[in-house]
């Protein structure tokens, strides 16, 4: 079958893949992106819609593990790991633990707040250009009823502090002056005013209209199903509507990554991280800011008519079933904090995978195995706010450039 010879080939039609594909259009490469779906019909876009680089914290954090043993006998609670007979499930929790220090938490952190501090302004220079995507910098409320949930807020602000994240602390009295949506009863909160949201998907849409005026080319609806290699490179890409035959190809292609990695027989530890929302307007006070409501792990994000609520993390690999039960979780949690009416209707539920990493550090790198294969990949919750600082990382590496931030966290090497 004749291959069409592309110079780039990005995999991945999300916000990851296209920030990618527009950071090398602009930097000279001439860059073809494909999906199986339209642009940003992912993980895209259903997530919190949140750009806080505050919230730059991987998934294992010391003290994880004890609380995540009582999670597992809640089916309610923020975190579930299913369990199931797997040596997949086991090698992941094990790198998992082994990530749960605070040695690996402040490395982890360090870089993850410079790719998240660069893409929050990389978005406001975009919405400078575009506003088009409902990017709004109203900061981000941390919000308790339990001074153990304050005293956490506390620790996170002052870790951020140390990376030049401002945040206060407030009171109850004080988060509800500034937030009037919240139900009295709170013991306190932490606020970091420069935070900002957006439209998710609406984000992807105008990346997607700079990357297509800068020259580049979006194939949606064409899904990779196996490749050929040889000579230590990647020398064909077969898709259910054509053959390619890239000088680069950059997997970004989220939890699916693994699945198709296995194709080139390279294993890669990436575990769905399933999450769900909810859309509703049924609120007696509407929110104005982003809230997390720290004891139910549920984020709030006021919209232009309506409002989405997010939450819980269920390790499932590739299972994308909705659970009623965690969904009821999600809304009888956020009725608990907000000024929500009886009986709220909900206008859409969504559900989606995102790609975690046993260390929460997403692989940004070349292959060891195929000079010709890039990884992006694996950024956990954090991919709309990570998504430019990932690509400029990984445009750096792949020009040539030195690197703004440290790329050895990030190295794909250390799992592939």
């Amino acid at each position: 079958m004749q291959a069409q010879k592309v110079d780039v080939l990005v995999i991945g039609a999300g916000i990851i893949g296209m920030t990618a594909a527009l950071e090398l259009q602009k930097a000279g490469r001439q860059v073809t992106v494909i999906d199986r779906a339209e642009p940003g019909m992912g993980c895209s876009y259903g997530n919190a819609g949140w750009i806080t680089p505050c919230f730059a914290m991987p998934l294992p954090q010391p003290g994880m593990f004890i609380k995540s043993i009582g999670w597992l006998l809640d089916p309610e609670s923020p975190l579930y790991i299913k369990p199931r007979p797997s040596l997949q499930l086991v090698s992941w929790l094990t790198r998992f633990l082994f990530a749960m220090n605070d040695k690996r938490l402040r490395e982890s952190v360090a870089v993850l707040a410079d790719i998240s501090k660069y893409s929050l302004e990389w978005f406001d220079q975009l919405n400078q250009r575009s506003q088009s995507f409902g990017f709004d910098r109203k900061g981000l409320l941390m919000v308790s009823a339990k001074e153990s949930g304050v005293e956490s807020a506390k620790v996170e602000m002052d870790l951020m502090a140390e990376r030049g994240i401002p945040g206060r602390m407030m009171t109850g009295d004080d988060i509800l002056a500034l937030e009037p949506a919240l139900r009295p009863g709170l013991k306190g909160g932490v606020y970091f005013p420069t935070e900002a949201h957006a439209e998710p998907l609406d984000t992807v849409k105008a990346v997607v209209k700079e990357f297509e005026a800068a020259g580049g080319t979006i194939l949606s609806r064409r899904e990779v199903y196996d490749f050929e290699f040889q000579g230590g490179r990647v020398s064909k890409v077969f898709t259910t509507k054509g053959v390619f035959d890239a000088e680069l190809i950059v997997f970004a292609l989220g939890t699916w990554s693994r699945t198709l990695a296995s194709r080139l027989r390279v294993s890669i530890p990436i575990l769905g991280g399933k999450g769900y929302h909810l859309i509703t307007d049924s609120f007696e006070k509407k929110p104005s800011h982003p809230i997390m409501i720290l004891e139910r792990k549920i984020a709030v994000t006021p919209r232009a008519n309506s409002v989405r609520l997010a939450g819980t993390l269920e390790l499932v690999g590739h299972d994308d079933s909705i659970t009623p039960r965690r969904l009821n979780a999600i809304l009888t949690g956020s009725q608990e904090y907000l000024h929500m009416k009886p009986n709220p209707s909900v206008s859409e539920v969504w559900r989606g995978l995102r790609p975690c990493t046993p260390d929460g550090v997403p692989m940004i790198g070349f292959s060891k195995k195929y000079s010709n294969l890039f990884y992006s990949l694996g950024h956990q919750m954090l991919g709309l706010q990570s998504a430019p600082g990932s690509a400029k990382l990984a445009g750096d590496l792949i020009m040539g450039r030195t690197p703004d931030t440290d790329p050895r966290p990030f190295r794909a090497e250390r799992y592939e």
